[in-house]
């Protein structure tokens, strides 16, 4: 099998810490289980089993030139199937996301996962995070990663554009 790759903003680890401490105390219900903070990155583009990471790297480096870095924030939570998800809000995200080859086959929908059940997810755990809004952050890259399942790994880093103070 090859390596699945996707693109991704990952939140810094300020934003990480506070996240797991809104999150610690919550139990999930009997077949849902928390993705580990590791694991935790908003999706941009997904592109699935693609054995040339070198040629995907490249070309999400010219995709994304010239993009500006969005700044985001975590809030509300929500969920679709069986994901449990936290919502994800920035100025030019979807832009940025439509640039790494999101929305062609559903339309986008920034999240951050936070865990996967095995029915679907029960109507009170979104309400659980509801009224959650993390601290803002600047996205400064987005990362090409591979999954092999169980892991992911960073293949790539692609900066994008900050805007310069005054």
């Amino acid at each position: 099998m090859s390596d699945i790759l996707f693109s991704a903003l990952v939140p810094p680890a300020t934003v990480v810490e506070s996240l797991r401490a809104e999150l610690d105390g919550l139990t999930l219900p009997e077949g849902a289980r928390w993705l580990e903070p590791a694991q935790w990155h908003v999706t941009l583009g997904y592109y699935g089993e693609d054995a040339d990471a070198a040629a995907r790297a490249g070309w999400l480096r010219a995709e994304l030139a010239g993009h500006k870095a969005p700044t985001l924030r975590l809030e509300g939570a929500g969920s679709f199937s069986r994901v449990f998800y936290l919502g994800v809000y920035g100025e030019g995200l979807t832009e940025l996301a439509t640039a790494a080859g999101a929305g062609q086959e559903r339309p986008y929908l920034p999240h951050l996962t936070l865990a996967r059940t095995r029915e679907e997810v029960p109507a009170e755990l979104p309400r659980l995070l509801s009224g959650y809004s993390s601290q803002e952050w600047v996205a400064t890259e987005a990362v090409l990663m591979r999954s092999d399942r169980a892991e992911y790994s960073v293949v790539a880093r692609v900066p994008l554009e900050v805007a310069q103070a005054g």
